[in-house]
Protein backbone atom coordinates (compact mmCIF):
# COMPACT_ATOMS: atom_id res chain seq x y z
CA UNK A 1 0.00 0.00 0.00
CA UNK A 2 1.22 3.50 -0.82
CA UNK A 3 1.74 5.71 2.24
CA UNK A 4 1.37 9.48 2.22
CA UNK A 5 5.10 10.16 2.58
CA UNK A 6 8.40 8.66 3.71
CA UNK A 7 8.09 6.84 7.05
CA UNK A 8 11.26 8.60 8.23
CA UNK A 9 9.12 11.70 8.92
CA UNK A 10 6.23 9.89 10.63
CA UNK A 11 7.43 10.28 14.21
CA UNK A 12 8.02 14.02 13.76
CA UNK A 13 4.60 14.33 12.11
CA UNK A 14 2.85 12.57 14.98
CA UNK A 15 4.58 14.70 17.62
CA UNK A 16 3.81 17.94 15.76
CA UNK A 17 0.11 17.20 15.26
CA UNK A 18 -0.24 15.88 18.81
CA UNK A 19 1.20 19.06 20.30
CA UNK A 20 -0.67 21.27 17.82
CA UNK A 21 -4.06 19.74 18.66
CA UNK A 22 -3.30 19.91 22.37
CA UNK A 23 -2.30 23.57 22.05
CA UNK A 24 -5.28 24.53 19.88
CA UNK A 25 -7.96 22.73 21.90
CA UNK A 26 -6.64 22.96 25.47
CA UNK A 27 -4.58 26.16 25.55
CA UNK A 28 -6.41 28.22 22.93
CA UNK A 29 -9.77 26.63 23.85
CA UNK A 30 -10.85 26.34 20.21
CA UNK A 31 -13.88 24.26 19.29
CA UNK A 32 -12.63 20.85 18.09
CA UNK A 33 -14.78 20.54 15.00
CA UNK A 34 -14.30 24.20 14.04
CA UNK A 35 -10.54 23.90 14.34
CA UNK A 36 -10.58 20.61 12.41
CA UNK A 37 -12.43 22.26 9.50
CA UNK A 38 -10.07 25.23 9.42
CA UNK A 39 -7.03 22.96 9.67
CA UNK A 40 -8.23 20.59 6.93
CA UNK A 41 -8.73 23.49 4.49
CA UNK A 42 -5.41 25.17 5.24
CA UNK A 43 -2.11 25.22 3.38
CA UNK A 44 -0.28 23.73 6.41
CA UNK A 45 -2.59 20.69 6.20
CA UNK A 46 -1.83 20.20 2.51
CA UNK A 47 1.90 20.48 3.11
CA UNK A 48 1.63 18.11 6.09
CA UNK A 49 -0.23 15.56 3.95
CA UNK A 50 2.64 15.63 1.44
CA UNK A 51 5.24 15.16 4.16
CA UNK A 52 6.92 18.51 3.60
CA UNK A 53 9.82 18.51 6.10
CA UNK A 54 9.61 22.32 6.45
CA UNK A 55 6.20 21.85 8.07
CA UNK A 56 6.55 18.47 9.73
CA UNK A 57 10.00 18.95 11.23
CA UNK A 58 10.59 22.67 10.94
CA UNK A 59 7.82 24.22 13.05
CA UNK A 60 6.75 24.28 16.65
CA UNK A 61 3.15 23.46 17.54
CA UNK A 62 2.44 27.14 18.22
CA UNK A 63 3.88 28.20 14.86
CA UNK A 64 1.92 25.48 13.11
CA UNK A 65 -1.37 26.53 14.70
CA UNK A 66 -0.69 30.21 13.96
CA UNK A 67 -0.14 29.31 10.31
CA UNK A 68 -3.40 27.34 10.27
CA UNK A 69 -5.40 30.21 11.78
CA UNK A 70 -3.75 33.01 9.79
CA UNK A 71 -6.41 32.98 7.07
CA UNK A 72 -9.40 33.13 9.46
CA UNK A 73 -8.00 34.94 12.51
CA UNK A 74 -5.23 37.20 11.14
CA UNK A 75 -3.24 38.90 13.86
CA UNK A 76 -5.01 36.98 16.62
CA UNK A 77 -3.14 37.17 19.93
CA UNK A 78 -2.80 33.49 20.83
CA UNK A 79 -1.71 32.41 24.33
CA UNK A 80 1.74 31.06 25.06
CA UNK A 81 2.05 27.27 25.13
CA UNK A 82 1.75 25.58 28.52
CA UNK A 83 3.96 22.56 29.06
CA UNK A 84 2.34 19.52 30.62
CA UNK A 85 3.53 15.96 31.06
CA UNK A 86 -0.07 14.74 30.84
CA UNK A 87 -1.15 13.37 27.45
CA UNK A 88 -4.64 14.73 26.87
CA UNK A 89 -7.27 13.24 24.51
CA UNK A 90 -6.49 16.13 22.14
CA UNK A 91 -2.79 15.21 22.16
CA UNK A 92 -3.62 11.55 21.49
CA UNK A 93 -6.09 12.47 18.71
CA UNK A 94 -3.46 14.53 16.88
CA UNK A 95 -0.86 11.79 17.31
CA UNK A 96 -3.22 9.05 16.10
CA UNK A 97 -4.60 11.14 13.22
CA UNK A 98 -1.11 11.88 11.93
CA UNK A 99 -0.50 8.14 11.80
CA UNK A 100 -3.85 7.48 10.09
CA UNK A 101 -3.27 10.15 7.45
CA UNK A 102 0.17 8.71 6.71
CA UNK A 103 -1.19 5.15 6.74
CA UNK A 104 -4.21 5.81 4.50
CA UNK A 105 -2.92 8.74 2.37
CA UNK A 106 -6.38 10.29 2.79
CA UNK A 107 -6.68 14.06 3.08
CA UNK A 108 -7.69 15.50 6.43
CA UNK A 109 -10.60 17.18 4.68
CA UNK A 110 -11.98 13.83 3.50
CA UNK A 111 -11.44 12.26 6.94
CA UNK A 112 -13.20 15.04 8.86
CA UNK A 113 -16.05 15.16 6.33
CA UNK A 114 -16.96 11.63 7.45
CA UNK A 115 -15.63 11.43 11.00
CA UNK A 116 -15.79 14.64 13.08
CA UNK A 117 -12.90 15.39 15.41
CA UNK A 118 -15.28 15.21 18.38
CA UNK A 119 -16.00 11.57 17.46
CA UNK A 120 -12.27 10.85 17.23
CA UNK A 121 -11.67 12.44 20.63
CA UNK A 122 -14.34 10.12 22.03
CA UNK A 123 -12.30 7.15 20.75
CA UNK A 124 -9.52 8.05 23.21
CA UNK A 125 -11.04 6.03 26.05
CA UNK A 126 -10.99 2.80 24.02
CA UNK A 127 -7.89 3.19 21.88
CA UNK A 128 -5.30 5.30 23.66
CA UNK A 129 -3.62 2.28 25.28
CA UNK A 130 -3.87 0.08 22.17
CA UNK A 131 -1.49 -0.14 19.26
CA UNK A 132 -2.28 2.70 16.85
CA UNK A 133 -2.92 0.21 14.05
CA UNK A 134 -6.15 -0.78 15.85
CA UNK A 135 -7.26 2.84 15.69
CA UNK A 136 -6.38 3.01 11.98
CA UNK A 137 -8.38 -0.12 11.20
CA UNK A 138 -11.45 1.24 13.01
CA UNK A 139 -11.07 4.59 11.25
CA UNK A 140 -11.10 2.78 7.90
CA UNK A 141 -14.31 0.97 8.89
CA UNK A 142 -15.95 4.22 9.97
CA UNK A 143 -14.74 6.05 6.87
CA UNK A 144 -16.05 3.38 4.50
CA UNK A 145 -19.42 3.18 6.26
CA UNK A 146 -20.28 6.81 5.46
CA UNK A 147 -21.58 7.61 1.99
CA UNK A 148 -21.32 11.25 0.98
CA UNK A 149 -22.40 13.22 -2.03
CA UNK A 150 -19.57 13.84 -4.44
CA UNK A 151 -17.94 17.26 -4.44
CA UNK A 152 -19.34 17.83 -7.92
CA UNK A 153 -22.93 17.27 -6.75
CA UNK A 154 -22.45 19.29 -3.58
CA UNK A 155 -20.99 22.30 -5.42
CA UNK A 156 -23.51 22.05 -8.28
CA UNK A 157 -26.45 22.09 -5.89
CA UNK A 158 -24.92 24.93 -3.87
CA UNK A 159 -24.83 26.96 -7.10
CA UNK A 160 -28.48 26.15 -7.75
CA UNK A 161 -27.78 24.35 -11.02
CA UNK A 162 -29.53 21.24 -12.31
CA UNK A 163 -27.56 18.58 -14.13
CA UNK A 164 -29.22 19.72 -17.37
CA UNK A 165 -28.23 23.34 -16.82
CA UNK A 166 -24.64 22.47 -15.89
CA UNK A 167 -24.39 20.32 -19.01
CA UNK A 168 -25.74 23.14 -21.20
CA UNK A 169 -23.40 25.77 -19.73
CA UNK A 170 -20.27 23.64 -19.56
CA UNK A 171 -20.56 21.56 -22.68
CA UNK A 172 -20.00 18.40 -20.64
CA UNK A 173 -22.60 15.72 -21.40
CA UNK A 174 -25.33 15.31 -18.80
CA UNK A 175 -24.71 11.54 -18.72
CA UNK A 176 -21.06 12.15 -17.84
CA UNK A 177 -22.11 14.45 -14.99
CA UNK A 178 -24.54 11.82 -13.72
CA UNK A 179 -21.89 9.09 -13.79
CA UNK A 180 -19.42 11.28 -11.88
CA UNK A 181 -22.03 12.17 -9.27
CA UNK A 182 -23.08 8.53 -8.86
CA UNK A 183 -19.40 7.53 -8.50
CA UNK A 184 -19.77 5.10 -11.41
CA UNK A 185 -16.97 7.01 -13.12
CA UNK A 186 -14.07 8.39 -11.09
CA UNK A 187 -13.93 12.16 -11.52
CA UNK A 188 -10.31 12.09 -10.34
CA UNK A 189 -9.53 10.37 -13.66
CA UNK A 190 -11.52 12.79 -15.81
CA UNK A 191 -9.78 14.63 -18.63
CA UNK A 192 -8.29 17.99 -17.65
CA UNK A 193 -10.49 19.74 -20.23
CA UNK A 194 -13.64 18.26 -18.67
CA UNK A 195 -12.60 19.36 -15.20
CA UNK A 196 -11.73 22.83 -16.47
CA UNK A 197 -15.13 23.24 -18.15
CA UNK A 198 -16.99 22.18 -15.01
CA UNK A 199 -14.89 24.27 -12.61
CA UNK A 200 -15.25 27.38 -14.81
CA UNK A 201 -19.06 27.23 -14.71
CA UNK A 202 -19.19 26.24 -11.03
CA UNK A 203 -16.76 28.99 -10.02
CA UNK A 204 -14.41 26.69 -8.13
CA UNK A 205 -10.91 25.27 -8.40
CA UNK A 206 -10.41 22.00 -10.27
CA UNK A 207 -9.07 20.48 -7.04
CA UNK A 208 -12.41 21.23 -5.34
CA UNK A 209 -14.13 18.77 -7.69
CA UNK A 210 -11.75 15.90 -6.98
CA UNK A 211 -12.52 13.28 -4.36
CA UNK A 212 -8.92 12.42 -3.49
CA UNK A 213 -6.78 15.28 -4.78
CA UNK A 214 -3.65 14.15 -2.94
CA UNK A 215 -3.48 11.00 -5.08
CA UNK A 216 -3.77 12.79 -8.42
Amino acid sequence: MIRAYNELYLNDAQLLLANAFDYALNTCNLSPDWFARVFASSKPAREFERGNPAFISGKSAEEFVRDILSSVLPGENLPSPVFSQDRSPAYWAGWALAYYQWFSAKSFKSVFSRIPLTDILAMYRVYHEMDVTNFAEDMDRKFDSVTLDTNLKRIREARGLSQNKLADLSGVKKRSIQLYEQKVNDIDKAQAQTLFKLSRILGCEIEDLLENPQTV
